[in-house]
């Protein structure tokens, strides 16, 4: 892979990210770099490469309702990207990423990569696709600290048609009552305190080559994607070496991988 500028995050951007959970880098993946990877993904999801994720698995609004029923081997995730390849796990651990999570962690952070949680291409199908409601991951991850920080790139455009992220920005920063969620996580919609805040919504469009930082605790949510067009997405979450997983937790199933220092 070709090396990338290796950036400092401004005074700006880093309190926009306090403030709001989250910054869009535009064009830090350059063609020459995330197109192999897109057409390597191409490639792992036409062969059916294992592990994967089905849509059917995840039972979101709009899966098939079977791996039996039609589009029910709708792959959603193509699973371990970094243990699939060497060019995913070049683009995740390259200077470019690390020398930015450093920033938003901190100057003196050892930064590392969670194998057991994202690592993986997310594929979303024109046809079978399925609508995601707004949730936090720090919902089903068990850190001592919920401070980890997601690295999304866009293989493609990514719009509101073809079901983008859509963010609540500083919503990392509030609390919630347990009855602002229902029993599975996710913000419910019928409150009225919650429907003003999800008012405040936005889309987190991108070009190819833009990533997406965003925290753990941060809400967002996705529709299904109504384009003739596969979206292929490469996300990636990474924590502080001294933010350790909880032992006997999915967590702590796989090790992370640490980044060297930028």
């Amino acid at each position: 892979m070709r090396p990338m500028t290796t950036p400092i995050f401004s005074t700006s951007e880093l309190a926009q990210f306090q403030r709001d959970g989250y910054l869009i880098v535009r064009g830090l993946v350059a063609p020459d770099s995330f197109m192999p990877i897109k057409r390597l993904a191409q490639d792992h999801l036409a062969a059916k490469i294992a592990p994967l994720e089905y849509e059917a698995e995840v039972k979101y609004p709009g899966a098939p309702a079977s791996l039996q029923a039609p589009g029910g081997r709708t792959i959603r995730r193509l699973l371990q990207a970094c243990a699939r390849d060497a060019l995913f796990r070049d683009y995740a651990t390259s200077p470019a990423i690390a020398s930015r999570l450093q920033h938003l962690f901190g100057p003196e952070t050892t930064v590392a990569l969670s194998q057991s949680h994202h690592n993986c291409i997310m594929t979303k199908d024109p046809r079978y696709s399925s609508s995601t409601h707004w949730h936090r991951d720090m919902r089903y991850w068990a850190f001592e600290k919920s401070e980890l920080i997601s690295v999304w790139l866009a293989l493609g455009r990514e719009h509101l048609k073809n079901g983008c992220l859509l963010l609540l920005p500083g919503s990392h920063r509030l609390d919630f009552r347990s009855d602002q969620l229902d029993s599975a996580q996710f913000l419910r919609a019928d409150l009225e305190e919650n429907r003003a805040l999800l008012r405040l919504q936005i889309a987190a469009e991108l070009e190819p080559g833009d990533v997406l930082f965003f925290h753990c605790k941060l809400f967002h949510a996705a529709s299904d994607n109504q384009s003739a067009d596969t979206k292929f997405s490469l996300v990636f979450t990474y924590h502080a070496t001294s933010n350790l997983p909880l032992p006997g937790t999915r967590s702590a199933a796989l090790p992370s991988i640490e980044l060297p220092s930028p």
